[in-house]
């Protein structure tokens, strides 16, 4: 029985809060949206929130998968 091929993970994109406070953050959110990506935010080096599309989103709750069960 052959095994499906599996995607490979791409590890999510990091940007810095600084980069946010620095007037970058339409510019990095309409990327995310645009690519249909999910980011972390890093405050001293450390993930503070994970921002994802919203088209995403979507298909995670049509999926049956609601993140804020979690």
């Amino acid at each position: 029985m052959k095994v499906p091929d599996k995607k490979p993970i791409e590890p999510m994109e990091h940007h810095n809060i600084g980069d946010f406070l620095k007037g970058q953050s339409s510019k990095i959110l309409t990327a995310i949206a645009d690519g249909d990506k999910t980011a972390f935010v890093l405050k001293n080096g450390k993930p503070i929130v994970v921002v994802m599309s919203n088209e995403r989103y979507a298909r995670l709750l049509k999926a049956g998968i609601d993140i804020n069960d979690y």
